[in-house]
């Protein structure tokens, strides 16, 4: 019953905060709770989710270079620019910083509830942008290890 609440929770949280990502999510978890197929599909969908989520990310992200849109000369001349050099280190930056949030995610999954509760603070409070728990895991992962050196 929990489980309802919280979910039930979030999605009136999603529609407050307008974030139709946190709404289609709590919606698609409540049907398919209520349905029954939560032992079905859970664990798939916890264990695979995340990849899946980057791969639709990396879709996305790559269908300019698919339609044309982007191709060698623009990259080129892009790579002219100061600006392109500091987005291409901050790409690199969030996908390392990204790759340890997976790591966290997956050896301390409970940091997950405050993660997704921090992202809907900034979301309904701030208008922030939900771009993920991938990089708050990220942060959260380094700012643990320098917290644990200080100890």
């Amino acid at each position: 019953m929990h489980a309802y609440l919280f979910l039930f929770l979030l999605l009136v949280i999603s529609l407050i905060a307008k974030n139709q990502s946190l709404l289609i999510a709590s919606a698609l978890l409540i049907v398919l709770k209520a349905a029954g197929l939560e032992a079905k599909w859970f664990e798939m969908m916890q264990k695979n989710g995340v990849h899946w989520g980057v791969t639709v990310i990396t879709i996305a992200v790559l269908v300019p270079i698919a339609t044309g849109a982007i191709g060698f000369k623009d990259l080129g001349a892009a790579l002219k620019s100061p600006y392109a050099w500091i987005a291409l280190t901050a790409g690199i930056l969030v996908a390392l910083i990204a790759k340890n949030g997976i790591v966290l995610l997956a050896e301390d999954p409970h940091i997950t509830t405050a993660l997704v509760f921090g992202t809907i603070l900034a979301v309904a409070l701030f208008n922030g942008v939900a771009v993920g728990p991938l990089i708050g895991a990220g942060i959260a992962y380094y700012a643990m290890k320098v917290f644990q050196s200080f100890q």
